[in-house]
């Protein structure tokens, strides 16, 4: 392991009972990278990062964080790191900024309370409600907070804009880049492909308890099937719209109308719909659960 390595895992294992979360696990995340964990529900992200904070102990494999052994020294691992579990319980009698001071008194008081201010405004999120009135998407924000707010150099986050509104997504992604920007590495799981996509320099895929990738975020864009859906002024033949490499006609009305399944860039498709009277034409990103069967068709059909 480089001292360039944030995260390493190699051939990491965990099951509960006979539910086999984790399969061998191999990881690798750079110093100062922003790297997605990208997977459906039950994929096995969350076992991978209480592994790496030895919040749990797997059942064999490799681990080290910032160069350390998390087995050996959790505490060590733990104080350079910024955590925002899934599933976030605080006292609900505390206030919002009771907690956040509780929490910081944890650190050491490491955090600076005028930074902690800006994070809270910045998110919208009043330090006076005690936990117990919060909605789910303010919870969230206080777990973003507790996360970010001592400058660690580590960020281990597990579906940070999970039950945020659009605005609020952008501005948490907004504050992972600006981490990236102050040296912190940054490594977080979703199973939004659209938000992985905007701030991830690299993803892991996993499935199942097993990574099946690693590339950069637009390699898996420029994979994914698309759909396309094509109104004309007139009927029209759209023989030459299946003739396209990588097009398959998912269906067609009279003529007037098609849906189109895409694979790869939308370059050539978009040349040969020049010589069509088109009137309209909408796209579709498929989620990420379809990108999967698309990417592992075969392997499913084997199981």
């Amino acid at each position: 392991m480089s001292e360039e390595t944030a995260l390493m895992t190699q051939g990491l294992k965990k099951s509960y009972g006979k539910v086999r979360a984790l399969r061998g696990v191999d990881l690798e995340v750079q110093r100062g990278e922003i790297f997605g964990y990208l997977g459906p529900n039950g994929a096995g992200k969350t076992t991978t990062i209480r592994c790496l904070l030895d919040l749990i102990r797997p059942d064999g494999g490799t681990v080290r964080v910032l160069g350390m052994d998390p087995q050996a020294d959790p505490v060590a691992v733990q104080a350079h790191t910024g955590y925002l579990p899934g599933e976030l319980h605080l006292d609900p009698n505390m206030t919002v900024e009771g907690a956040l001071r509780y929490l910081n008194a944890l650190r050491g008081n490491k955090a600076d309370w005028d930074f902690v201010r800006q994070l809270t405004e910045r998110l919208d999120l009043p330090l006076e409600p005690p936990i117990k009135n919060l909605s789910h998407g303010n919870k969230q924000k206080v777990g973003v907070v507790q996360a970010l707010m001592h400058r660690p150099e580590l960020l281990l986050l597990d579906e940070p804009t999970l039950g945020l509104d659009p605005l609020m997504q952008r501005e948490v992604l907004a504050l992972l880049r600006e981490a990236k920007a102050d040296g912190a590495t940054v490594f977080f799981s979703s199973h939004i492909m659209s938000e992985v996509e905007a701030v991830a320099e690299r993803v892991a895929i996993i499935r199942k308890g097993v990574v099946v990738e690693v590339a950069e975020p637009a390699t898996l864009i420029k994979r994914a099937l698309r759909r396309a859906n094509v109104r004309f002024k007139q009927p029209v033949d759209i023989g030459p719209l299946a003739n396209v490499p990588g097009v398959t006609v998912l269906s067609q009305d009279d003529g007037t109308s098609v849906l189109l399944q895409v694979e790869g860039e939308m370059d050539e498709l978009i040349k040969v719909l020049a010589a069509f009277p088109v009137s309209d034409f909408e796209t579709e990103r498929p989620s990420l659960e379809e990108i999967f069967l698309a990417y592992y068709e075969d392997d499913q059909k084997e199981e």
